[in-house]
């Protein structure tokens, strides 16, 4: 399965998302590969940030910030289990290479209005790919959501004006997730036992659950 997380809206924790993502399905035995197709390279930071600190390597990342990811990512993916997209903010193109890529897009948004507003575009984008990608899943998914504050429990109705469905797992904003990417870690490695950890195990199922129906509905046809 090839999983993108996308949005033309930078800094809404793509990368956290995708590696930490990626890091659960690797403690299930699968295996996995992220390409960072952001031109920043923020996964492939985080990869080199592991590797000086000796740590194993839990999953490959490659960096491929072209837009012909749509012909690149399937033949990757016909060598490991998953295949997941770390993608760039703003670069139209590589977004659409993406998304022509993908089973499954995951769309994290913060909860604040101006996330909310900003994340129109990339359902244009989705909308847009599914002419030639009819069985294309997007999801929205909450992330670095505030505990205990109004802006937050506001999101998830603001959200629902939207054609896609959001999940019930919601990620909180954690000092964890910067501890652990600066020492080249994921949150399972830290503290497996934290908040931090178990919603990340939720939602790397809540999105399996997307795939199995995925499959389902492609066998159906």
């Amino acid at each position: 399965m090839i999983i993108a997380f996308l949005n033309q809206k930078g800094g809404v924790g793509k990368t956290t998302l995708a590696t930490h993502v990626a890091g659960e399905l690797a403690a299930r035995d699968r295996s996995v590969v992220v390409i960072d197709a952001d031109p920043q390279g923020s996964a492939l930071d985080w990869a080199q940030r592991r590797h000086q600190k000796g740590l194993r390597r839990l999953f490959g990342v490659i960096g491929l910030a072209r837009d012909t990811l749509h012909v690149e990512a399937p033949e990757i993916a016909r060598n490991v289990d998953h295949v997941i997209i770390d993608g760039p903010p703003r670069v139209t193109a590589l977004t659409r290479s993406a998304l022509l890529a993908a089973d499954v897009v995951v769309i994290p948004v913060q909860p604040s209005p101006y996330d909310v507003w900003a994340s129109a575009e990339v359902v244009a984008l989705v909308n847009e790919a599914r002419f030639f990608r009819s069985t294309l899943r997007a999801v929205f998914v909450i992330n670095r959501r505030v505990v205990r504050t109004v802006i937050g429990r506001e999101a998830r109705p603001a959200l629902a004006s939207h054609p896609f469905p959001t999940l019930r797992t919601e990620v909180h904003q954690r000092i964890a997730f910067a501890e652990s990417a600066t020492a080249g870690r994921l949150v399972r490695e830290c503290c497996v036992e934290s908040h931090a950890t178990f919603e990340m195990g939720m939602l790397t199922a809540e999105i399996m659950d997307l795939g199995l129906e995925l499959r389902t509905c492609r066998h159906a046809h």
